[in-house]
């Protein structure tokens, strides 16, 4: 019964919110947010203890709770947005200002692969469709959810944008030598990366705490010699900012598994920088520190943990998420 309902309500969104009113649109979605709120969900505390890591131990509860709010206001409006992008048309250049891009495109038109790595920020689904607008076509990762008829949704919405998109689980082939392939065929690789979804992973220091991250971001630009650069997103009014960060390079010391580390542990460090910048756009709603974790064993150091491409893109429903 939730699968079905969760597949009406994805069917639904993709086919009213297109044509209702902007403004009532995006009324419903804040009302939402404010609901989700005020019960205070496992989502919503998940996120208040993510959030606390953000601000430090001394800030007071009452801004934990205010920065919480702002952020289920942005989480459902990645949610609206998601559901109208294919109809807001040229809304989508017009209202988006990117810095660095230009050395993401250089690159691209020199020949080089790029691996864009992002955390869960402001509208990831957003840029992809104006990047690819640009000229800039990408390949990603989407995780599977269920039922299996919003996946395919899913697949369809973000195809349909001019993205090439490859399953994490039951696809054909091998995704980590697919991905490999495009960067060296010198095209563009985006991954989110601030939080691991396979059995291995690199544990990294982000914001004082010990957390996973994904090899698959590292690994690949260590394997093809491709770009690895981070890309931060988030709200500024009504319109929607992207940050092209310095391209983080392969280190000249060390073993593969070494210099993988290395390179995850410096993409943490720039996420710090941009999350503490804009807190309330971190849609970050599931465990990502070890310590809120069952299962804290170090994985990381075994080979196969670096060869997975990781990084899958999630979307979880707003009335409830996955934690796998």
């Amino acid at each position: 019964m939730r699968e079905r309902a969760t597949a009406v309500a994805y069917a639904l969104g993709w086919g009213l919110l297109r044509v209702v009113p902007e403004w009532l649109g995006r009324a419903v979605f804040r009302g939402l947010a404010e609901f989700a709120w005020l019960r205070r969900t496992d989502k919503v505390r998940q996120l208040e203890a993510n959030l606390r890591r953000v601000t430090g131990p001394d800030v007071p509860e009452e801004r934990v709770r205010a920065l919480s709010r702002a952020g289920m206001r942005s989480y459902l409006r990645y949610f609206y947005e998601m559901f109208r992008l294919p109809a807001m048309g040229r809304a989508i250049t017009e209202r988006t200002r990117a810095t660095g891009i230009e050395e993401l495109e250089a690159r691209i038109r020199a020949g080089r692969g790029v691996v864009a790595a992002l955390p869960h920020m402001g509208n990831w689904d957003h840029a992809g469709a104006w990047i690819t607008m640009r000229g800039t076509p990408l390949t990603t990762v989407a995780q599977r959810v269920r039922p299996e008829s919003v996946f395919n949704r899913f697949l369809a919405f973000r195809t349909g944008l001019g993205m090439e998109v490859l399953p994490l689980t039951g696809g054909e082939g091998n995704n980590a030598g697919r991905l490999a392939r495009r960067l060296r065929e010198g095209r563009l690789v985006c991954l989110l990366a601030d939080r691991d979804l396979t059995p291995g992973g690199i544990e990294v220091t982000f914001f004082g705490e010990p957390a996973r991250m994904p090899a698959g971001p590292a690994a690949l630009a260590e394997r093809t010699g491709a770009a690895l650069m981070p890309v931060s997103l988030w709200y500024e009014g009504p319109e929607w900012r992207i940050r092209v960060h310095d391209e983080i390079p392969v280190p000249a010391g060390g073993d593969r598994v070494a210099r993988v580390r290395a390179m995850t542990q410096e993409l943490a460090h720039v996420f710090e920088g941009a999350i503490a910048e804009h807190p309330e756009d971190w849609h970050m709603l599931q465990r990502v520190f070890s310590a809120d974790t069952v299962d804290t064993a170090d994985t990381a150091g075994a080979v196969g943990s670096v060869e997975e491409p990781g990084g899958a893109s999630e979307t979880d429903p707003p009335r409830r998420g996955a934690d796998g």
